[in-house]
């Protein structure tokens, strides 16, 4: 599905993270294609049901801007609050960097499209632990393997994802829907974090 909408591309990408990658997966246009969206959200959801259990968790918090969409709607389907927490403190209102009703000792999802370095998940967890939540997982849909899950873990929040990429690569490249060289550099792109 990914490849048809042109939400994994090849090529040379700067990611967030400042790391360069030879592919990119923009999930932010999966909105756009309602029954990709539905069947995305119905795998977010099902992965909170199944591994993380809706006793662990109080609140699904989104990370900007890709993971609102799909905390959006798996906090509708699952009856939870939703919040998300911004990237930066707002200089005007309430002046916060969490939006939504959140109390200390309140057990928090944090959720994302996908993880590459787990930067902004970790930045997401800080703010919310630093009122007092509790977080320890974090969900998403695709784990680019490159020491993101690691990262999570040094904090004590337990990743888990839909896919990992290279999960999603060998599917590609058994159907013939990736070339022999992009699955080779997705491989290379993991091999090459692993190593550092």
């Amino acid at each position: 599905m990914l490849v048809r909408l042109g939400a994994l591309q090849f090529g040379m990408f700067k990611l967030t993270s400042g790391k360069i990658s030879p592919y990119y997966i923009d999930l932010r246009i999966v909105p756009s294609f309602p029954s990709v969206f539905k069947r995305i959200c119905d795998l977010y959801v099902k992965l909170l049901e199944e591994e993380v259990g809706l006793d662990s968790f109080d609140r699904i918090a989104g990370i900007p801007t890709a993971g609102i969409p799909f905390a959006s709607i798996a906090a509708f389907l699952l009856d939870k609050p939703l919040l998300y927490v911004r990237k930066e403190e707002r200089v005007h209102g309430r002046e916060r960097r969490i939006e939504g009703v959140v109390k200390p000792g309140d057990k928090v999802v944090v959720l994302d499209d996908l993880i590459t370095t787990g930067k902004s998940i970790l930045s997401a967890v800080r703010v919310l632990r630093g009122e007092g939540v509790v977080v320890e997982d974090a969900v998403v849909l695709i784990d680019r393997m490159e020491g993101g899950s690691e990262k999570l873990g040094e904090d004590g929040v337990k990743l888990h994802s839909v896919a990992s990429i290279l999960d999603i690569a060998e599917t590609l490249s058994h159907s013939g829907v990736i070339t022999d060289e992009q699955y080779k550099a997705i491989v290379r792109q993991v091999k090459g974090t692993i190593r550092s």
